[in-house]
């Protein structure tokens, strides 16, 4: 599943239904594949900006990243009933709470993304989140991490080759260090504020997306979708 083409996510962690809408009609605008309710978004807002991004890009993929650390089946459900295809869980949680989600999201038709955010031992929690039934990973340097200095090409070294799954990776990426992920093997380049406070979003977008399809060709990847 590794050679599956990279896609563009963008993460809407504005706490405005309306305002996020329109930032992801524009990030849409210039090829932007995956839509992403933030964790702050969902907060604020409810499932109910879930609903609306479905509604309003009803060919795209939809992720609710509700960072779930406990009743993984029921909050699966809540966000597979609003629309979501994808929902994150993070790694962090118990080995029960996982494996619930992932069964909840079979019954569902959606899929599971594991964020390792603040995990210790990045390889060997990506093995045994792989062998729980997870369908793809998330390497993620929060804000408050990256403030740190923290490096996410460091964290997806750390995983790459030890799972089959699709990776995705999240944390201060820009336009610039895209193509750098996609070469060391992410599937899913999550863009948040490069793209959401752009001045110009569609074009941000696009010359994202331009830069991960030009990184991937050449690294040779198919034209299959993560989705």
């Amino acid at each position: 599943m590794r050679d599956l083409k990279p896609v563009v996510q963008v993460a809407l962690d504005i706490v405005e239904i309306e305002q996020a809408i329109e930032i992801a009609k524009l990030a849409v605008k210039g090829g932007v594949e995956w839509v992403e309710a933030g964790t702050p978004l969902i907060k604020a807002a409810g499932l109910e900006v879930v609903r609306q991004l479905r509604r309003a890009f009803p060919d795209k993929t939809i992720v609710a990243d509700m960072k779930t650390m406990d009743v993984g089946a029921l909050e699966v459900e809540l966000a597979a009933k609003a629309g979501a295809d994808v929902v994150c869980v993070l790694g962090a949680a118990a080995d029960a709470t996982i494996s619930e989600a992932v069964k909840a999201a079979r019954k569902c038709n959606v899929k599971v993304l594991v964020d390792l955010l603040a995990v210790h031992d990045l390889r060997a929690r990506a093995t045994q989140v792989e062998k729980l039934g997870a369908d793809y990973l998330g390497v993620h340097v929060g804000i408050d991490q990256q403030k740190l200095g923290i490096d996410p090409i460091e964290q997806l070294q750390a995983i790459v080759g030890s799972v089959r799954i699709p990776i995705a990776v999240a944390g201060g990426i820009t336009v610039k260090t895209a193509p750098e992920l996609v070469r060391r093997g992410a599937s899913i380049i999550i863009v948040g504020s490069a793209i959401t406070k752009a001045k110009d979003v569609t074009r941000a977008a696009r010359e994202v997306v331009a830069a991960i399809r030009t990184s991937a060709s050449r690294a040779g990847f198919s034209q299959h979708k993560a989705h």
